[in-house]
């Protein structure tokens, strides 16, 4: 019993010390770098961004895609992952239900594929990041660790590659073109975006405009 209650108590030690500390790199990171040891993949790019040098529009971005109820809920969108989950019963292709806060803890602590063992440890994960951190810092790591392209992590070396320019000068459609890539950055681009890119990044503006008028997110 004790040894399990100090394995818990270690695992949340680093979402605490994230709280304040940028993180220097991300499981997701350490995994891409592993793979192109033995493997021919483009150098992995991160830059860390502030929130304050990040754009709005790419803040309102990743949450109109990716999470709109992420303000409101605790870690959990409950109605989503009953969707997700009578959508996947179905036999139609897997859809998740992950929010921000789920798919931060995935890609800062664990690993990419769809296991019970993963999916325990990403809600406790969610759990203290949500307990311990607030929602502006959610939003702000997460734009800093998600990967955007093959060996693109974080929107800071997302805006430069793939726009020439730092993620302070973002506009609203390179935002969403960014976002639109999330699902599946290895076969999506934001840079060379394909009608389905193009197509799910005009959605995105459109569900920007709508969020919009219920405030800004920096007013976290």
């Amino acid at each position: 019993m004790r040894i399990l209650a100090a394995v818990a108590a270690a695992s949340v030690l680093p979402v605490a010390v994230f709280r304040f500390v940028d993180p220097p790199t991300s499981a997701f990171m350490l995994r891409y770098r592993l793979a192109s040891l033995v493997g021919d993949a483009p150098p992995l790019r991160q830059e860390w961004v502030d929130w304050d040098e990040i754009s709005p529009a790419a803040k309102l971005a990743v949450v109109a895609s990716e999470d709109q109820k992420f303000i409101e809920h605790s870690g959990f969108d409950l109605d989503a992952i009953r969707q997700a989950w009578t959508h996947n019963e179905e036999g139609r292709r897997l859809r998740g239900g992950s929010t921000i806060s789920q798919q931060l803890a995935k890609n800062l602590f664990l690993w990419p594929e769809r296991s019970w063992l993963r999916k325990g440890l990403e809600a406790w994960f969610t759990l203290w990041v949500e307990v311990l951190w607030p929602k502006r810092r959610i939003l702000e790591v997460y734009l800093n660790v998600v990967e955007f392209g093959p060996g693109i992590f974080g929107v800071g070396a997302a805006a430069q590659t793939l726009f020439g320019m730092p993620a302070s000068q973002l506009d609203p459609r390179q935002a969403a073109l960014l976002a639109a890539v999330l699902p599946n950055p290895h076969r999506f681009s934001a840079a060379s975006p394909s009608p389905y890119v193009r197509a799910r990044g005009m959605w995105i503006q459109v569900q920007m405009s709508r969020l919009a008028g219920a405030g800004s997110l920096d007013d976290l």
